[in-house]
């Protein structure tokens, strides 16, 4: 039997910016993402959404991204390893606190945008986020990109940690996701977006840019709430998911 959480990054307005439709997204995702004030967010926002995830009974996780709002932590910065723990750190506790006044617990960290590519191919940096998760709570658990030396750090200090893959991106033969300065970095069509899911479910391997199988391991699937289509994806890829006989469930 198949099973698959749909994670989605949510939470991304920012004061007066609005940005996707949470509340219907929450519909038909099982984990969100939320942003935690470095790449996107604020403390109204963090709350509202903390909130509206409940409602859904939507698993909680902290999106810790980098300190650039204007490029919506899309940019890559040159940080310490020290600097990312102490920046994820930071973000999950931020998010930590509006939990605590609900009584909910967080299920899992998932970094955002640059950070997360970052640490996906430098392990100093994927050591240093996964030891800023494990200090916070061993009970946490780590999303990363499948197959990343961030996932690679999350098993070896002994996190429960899940691998992560993307409908709406394409990869690279070594496993990592074309760069979105790239005209072919996104798949816009929702056929061959869950397409490309179901074959990494049911097969184990995603067709590469450069025609070649990388074998991958899918526990999550990520949308993005930000799309021009966010919602109706994320309704399309749960309801076909389910016709595929791949149970949409989350961690906890």
């Amino acid at each position: 039997m198949f099973t698959l959480d749909i994670n989605c990054d949510l939470g991304e307005s920012f004061g007066r910016y609005k940005l996707g439709e949470q509340e219907e997204i929450l519909k038909y995702v099982t984990s969100a993402n939320i942003a935690c004030g470095f790449h996107a967010g604020d403390p109204s926002v963090m709350r509202e959404t903390v909130k509206r995830a409940l409602v859904h009974q939507v698993q909680i996780g902290a999106h810790p991204g980098l300190p650039d709002l204007n490029g919506f932590g899309r940019r890559a910065m040159n940080i310490t390893p020290q600097e990312g723990y102490d920046m994820v750190v930071y973000q999950i506790g931020a998010l930590q606190g509006f939990l605590a006044t609900q009584k909910a617990k967080l299920q899992h960290v998932k970094p955002h945008g640059a950070l997360y590519n970052m640490a996906a191919k430098d392990s100093a940096l994927a050591d240093a986020i996964a030891q800023a998760v494990y200090d916070v709570s061993p009970d946490i658990i780590l999303f990363g990109l499948a197959g990343s030396e961030l996932t690679k750090a999350g098993e070896k200090i002994g996190l429960r940690t899940v691998h992560e893959v993307f409908a709406d991106r394409t990869y690279q033969q070594d496993g990592s996701l074309t760069s979105r300065n790239q005209s072919d970095a996104l798949i816009t069509d929702q056929e061959s977006s869950v397409k490309q899911v179901v074959k990494m479910i049911k097969d184990g391997y995603v067709i590469t840019q450069q025609e070649t199988k990388y074998a991958i391991q899918a526990d999550s699937v990520c949308i993005h709430g930000d799309g021009e289509h966010a919602l109706e994806f994320a309704k399309y890829i749960h309801q076909t998911l389910e016709k595929e006989g791949i149970i949409v469930k989350a961690f906890l």
